[in-house]
């Protein structure tokens, strides 16, 4: 094993944060609908506890509502109930036969709130990367002390994985300020 390797074995495991990163992401209300919106929504269903899109359709079929039709006609109530008590501040109505979102606009305190979630999801997966990078270091060096690479080859996998590390707080720096822009822009 050579330290091109370790930083070859670095590389998708900071490609998960990313991805990790963009799903989250995508959860956090903007003001406009987006099916996405409600990922993270659990329904009790028949006592377990379900992702809301593995029990229902989720459509947007207007920029600020979002519609929700259960395979389950009986767990409309349900549903209207979880979508209620989730963090998102919204406020569902049933017809008897889907239930209808509508996405108010955001609030100017709203807006910052949800600018902190984000930097908050940010710093939590820029940890992760660090993290990450921590973990190849510290094996670059054991191998440094197996005498398994020369210490030039321990300095060279070092930097590479530092550029890598460089590369993907980049890119949730990225993702993080176009998601803040899309938040407070009204």
């Amino acid at each position: 094993m050579s330290e091109k390797d370790v930083v070859k074995e670095t590389k998708p495991r900071m490609e998960t944060v990313i991805e990790d990163f963009r799903r989250k992401l995508a959860t956090v209300r903007t003001g406009r609908a987006a099916v996405s919106l409600l990922d993270n929504v659990m329904v009790d269903y028949y006592g377990t506890m379900t992702p809301l899109n593995q029990m229902a359709s989720v459509h947007s079929p207007e920029p600020q509502m979002l519609t929700v039709q259960p395979w389950d006609q009986t767990q409309l109530v349900a549903v209207e109930k979880a979508i209620r008590s989730s963090d998102l501040g919204l406020n569902p109505s049933n017809d008897g036969k889907l239930v209808r979102i509508p996405i108010p606009p955001l609030t100017e305190e709203r807006r910052k709130q949800l600018a902190k979630q984000v930097h908050e999801i940010a710093e939590d997966h820029r940890t992760a990367t660090r993290n990450i990078r921590r973990d190849a270091n510290e094996r670059l060096k054991k191998m440094l002390k197996d005498k398994q690479i020369s210490e030039d080859n321990e300095r060279d996998g070092l930097e590479e994985v530092q550029k890598l590390t460089n590369g993907y707080i980049g890119k949730i720096d990225e993702l993080t300020k176009s998601k803040e822009h899309e938040i407070t822009s009204v």
